[in-house]
């Protein structure tokens, strides 16, 4: 089974309207309430590919009921913990230009940690859970790092989407995958790269620290690939680029949905960027068709 985890999950209020005059009464032309997050949007290409999961998270007040009862009716399954504070509405708005305004979130309280730790007691060998996403205000900072110890001795695998110093915190306990985009892979090193060569040296250090595999994204470039003992590299997928959200919570679902079945790296890594691709290629989230046309332009090839 794969968990993932959304511990700050949001309801968007995407509204749409032909252009924004400040200071003035402006209509919309159309608005909706989408649930949002970015273990959600795993778990949406996960059920596309058929592939077992639960949802797990914090949900409060009518906001956090309306976003289940979304997650219901795309069948993906969950498990939330109930929380005494509101889910956080995020406004969205679609007009000559796309503005964000994004809540902080609910406040989290000890006791409501402790129910969602918890839910560790579920995990067994081979389970794999993927957290990623914001921190809810009053979780600490630390608190993905918290629950490595109690993961790993389940006999689970997990995957921190994550960047800069929480996400070298977490090598020690060994993610299953990483997946830094190459300007992040420099920053983690405090350099820039004149080279794949450089970039991809700097990718072995992660395993080297204790990553199990790094995936290391290039947006329309394509990307790599970095095991113990291969290096593979993908061309990007020929296409329109409409929206970077949710790309790479898809690329991590590719990979980790296909590992758990196959325990291949190289065709985990093919589906991920098919999957990556697929998703920017579209307004939302990819579906299994576009999933099914991006593939065939995916070739992984092994360069060493």
């Amino acid at each position: 089974m794969i968990y993932t985890v959304t511990v700050n999950p949001a309801l968007d209020y995407v509204i749409q309207l032909e252009k924004v005059n400040g200071g003035e009464v402006n209509r919309s032309n159309n608005c909706s309430f989408l649930a949002g997050g970015k273990g959600i949007n795993v778990s949406q290409i996960l059920n596309q590919l058929k592939i077992d999961n639960t949802a797990w998270g914090f949900v409060g007040g009518f906001t956090g009921k309306e976003l289940v009862q979304q997650l219901n009716q795309r069948r993906i399954v969950n498990d939330f913990v109930t929380i005494s504070d509101v889910t956080r509405v995020n406004v969205k708005i679609h007009a000559e230009q796309e503005t964000e305004i994004n809540a902080a979130g609910p406040k989290i309280t000890a006791q409501e940690i402790t129910a969602f730790k918890d839910r560790l007691s579920d995990l067994k060998q081979g389970d794999v859970v993927v957290l990623s996403g914001s921190l809810a205000p009053g979780l600490p900072r630390d608190f993905y790092k918290q629950l490595l110890p109690t993961i790993k001795a389940a006999g689970a695998e997990f995957v921190v989407d994550t960047t800069g110093a929480a996400l070298l915190d977490t090598l020690e306990y060994k993610p299953l995958v990483i997946k830094p985009n190459h300007h992040e892979l420099a920053d983690l090193f405090n350099t820039s790269f004149n080279s794949d060569e450089e970039m991809l040296t700097c990718a072995h250090k992660l395993l080297e620290m204790g990553a199990q595999n790094v995936m290391v994204s290039m947006a329309g470039k394509g990307g790599y690939l970095i095991t113990h003992d291969r290096f593979y590299h993908a061309k990007g997928a020929v296409g329109t680029a409409i929206n970077s959200v949710g790309a790479g919570d898809s690329m991590i679902a590719g990979f980790v949905g296909t590992y758990v079945q196959t325990g291949d790296p190289a065709e985990s890594f093919r589906i991920g960027m098919a999957c990556g691709a697929a998703t920017a290629f579209t307004k939302d989230i990819a579906v299994k068709s576009q999933i099914d046309a991006v593939l065939p332009q995916i070739k992984v090839e092994q360069i060493s």
